[in-house]
């Protein structure tokens, strides 16, 4: 997972096309912010030795070129709205709906979601990390400024079920990450709504989840659902996987059930009773392939595989154990709120 120089130059550039458009005030510095963030990334996914890193990456160049022409359009109509609003006088619905359209295409929100999980099965772990989190950054930033209620309410029912289903029938673990992905795209909408201080919060911890399974994937190789059955015969390292797996898909009481408690009760007290119903029925079914994935740990007595990896096993056990306590402390945390409240 390490970085040559140019390709550590281009993460820089990455990281500060990001800040570029979010620290803006002026959708035209957002516009140039997210196009630098996308000349940046492009590099860092091809791969001269790798055709399917090569068609992942032309893919992800065409998809957002046209989420960020249809930005631009939308951005120069914008600034002409005074003579669109004289002849269309809901011109201001139409621009909202085009510019929110084209910041869902670029995070991959449902159904703007069809190029999402064919990119991710192209990428190596590091570009999946980076595609899964910092690449949802800006586009989330941007649509808090100017989201549509209504629009936002299907787009979170969309993408927590697509999420869900989508997933049911796949091996492959980088397109079981996306679909993965989609699923939390529909609750940090939700919890956009609600306060960008709660978005903030469900991002950190998914971030920090999702780094912790990939490190593990990356460090074994592993890109089916098969290979996870001659994962290791260390029990910590399937421990770890299994606290990690099942505290990103909510399950209580571990780490990654806090922010969708918190939107839960947040969404219920504003009566949208109806969409958290969804939600959580969505999300039952994401258990069941994150369930799938860790079967092997779950069995008392399975056949192992006996080779040895060229790692060094006492300091991936630290580094995942270190990574599992955030799921952990969710334990703590959880009662420690329910003392509280």
């Amino acid at each position: 997972m390490f970085l040559n120089p140019s390709k550590f130059l281009f993460l820089m550039t990455l990281i500060s096309g990001t800040l570029v458009s979010i620290s803006s005030n002026s959708w035209m510095g957002a516009w140039m912010g997210l196009e630098i963030n996308l000349l940046s990334f492009v590099p860092l996914m091809t791969n001269s030795n790798n055709l399917m890193a090569t068609e992942a990456s032309l893919k992800y160049f065409l998809t957002q070129a046209l989420a960020s022409s249809t930005l631009l359009f939308s951005v120069i109509l914008l600034s002409q709205n005074n003579f669109f609003a004289f002849f269309f006088p809901e011109s201001d619905c139409i621009i909202n709906l085009m510019i929110n359209s084209s910041l869902l295409l670029k995070m991959g929100a449902a159904p703007f979601h069809f190029w999402f999980p064919g990119v991710m099965e192209g990428l190596n772990w590091l570009n999946s990390f980076l595609l899964m989190t910092w690449q949802k950054i800006a586009p989330f930033m941007l649509i808090s400024y100017c989201w549509e209620k209504n629009m936002i309410f299907f787009i979170v029912i969309m993408s927590v079920m697509v999420g869900s289903f989508g997933g049911l029938n796949q091996t492959s673990l980088r397109k079981l990450m996306a679909y993965s992905s989609i699923n939390h795209i529909g609750w940090m909408l939700a919890a956009l709504i609600v306060g960008e201080n709660l978005f903030f919060i469900y991002f950190t911890l998914y971030s920090i989840l999702s780094l912790s399974i990939i490190f593990l994937f990356s460090s074994f190789k592993m890109f089916h659902l098969n290979q996870m059955f001659s994962l290791s015969n260390s029990s910590l390292i399937k421990f770890c996987l299994m606290i990690s797996l099942l505290s990103l898909g909510g399950l209580p009481p571990f780490l990654g059930f806090l922010p969708k408690w918190i939107v839960i009760q947040s969404l219920v007290e504003s009566n949208n009773v109806f969409l958290i119903s969804i939600m959580v029925t969505m999300t039952l079914i994401t258990l069941y392939f994150y369930l799938r994935i860790t079967y092997s740990s779950f069995m008392m007595a399975n056949s192992e595989l006996k080779w040895n990896f060229n790692l060094n096993q006492n300091n991936l056990n630290y580094y995942m154990l270190i990574l599992s306590i955030f799921s952990i402390a969710g334990l703590f945390l959880i009662t420690l709120m329910f003392n509280i409240f």
